[in-house]
C-alpha cells in the first residue's frame, strides 16, 4: 500500500492529497529518510509523520482495504510518540503572544465588549 494512502486510511490526513502533499514537503519519513507518497509501505515499519509542529512516531501492524473508522484504528497501527513532543506543543500554545500590541489596528470584538462593560459599568 502506498504511504499517502495509508496515513489517509488510518486518519492522520482528512484526505489523500493533503496526505500527499504532506510526502511531497517532506514531512512524512520512513528509517529517518523522506519518502515519496508512491513509497510502498509494510507491516512492522516505523513511520515519523509530522503534524503541526509534533513528530507523530507510528508502527505499522497491518495493512487496511480502505479508510477505517476512528475506533478501528488502533488495529493498523501503534502510536509510540514520547510525551515530550506533545508537552513541547503545549509550552509553544502558551507562549504564544495572542493580544496585538497597544496601538495596533482596530480593536477586536472582545476588546470593544471590555471597553463597553468598563463604560457601563462607570454610569451606574
Amino acid at each position: 500500500m502506498r504511504v499517502d494512502k495509508f496515513l489517509w486510511c488510518v486518519r492522520y490526513f482528512k484526505t489523500r492529497s493533503i496526505a500527499t502533499t504532506a510526502c511531497k514537503k517532506g514531512q512524512v519519513k520512513i528509517k529517518d529518510q523522506i519518502v515519496k507518497p508512491s513509497r510502498e509501505v509494510y507491516p512492522s515499519e516505523k513511520l515519523t509523520v509530522r503534524i503541526r509542529q509534533v513528530n507523530h512516531q507510528l508502527t505499522i501492524l497491518d495493512l487496511p482495504k480502505s479508510r477505517v473508522g476512528a475506533k478501528m484504528v488502533d488495529i493498523y497501527r501503534v502510536d509510540t510518540t514520547p510525551k515530550s513532543e506533545f508537552e513541547a506543543q503545549d509550552l509553544l500554545h502558551y507562549s504564544k503572544d495572542y493580544y496585538r500590541k497597544k496601538g495596533e489596528g482596530r480593536p477586536t470584538k472582545k476588546d470593544r465588549r471590555d471597553l463597553s462593560d468598563y463604560l457601563n459599568f462607570d454610569d451606574h
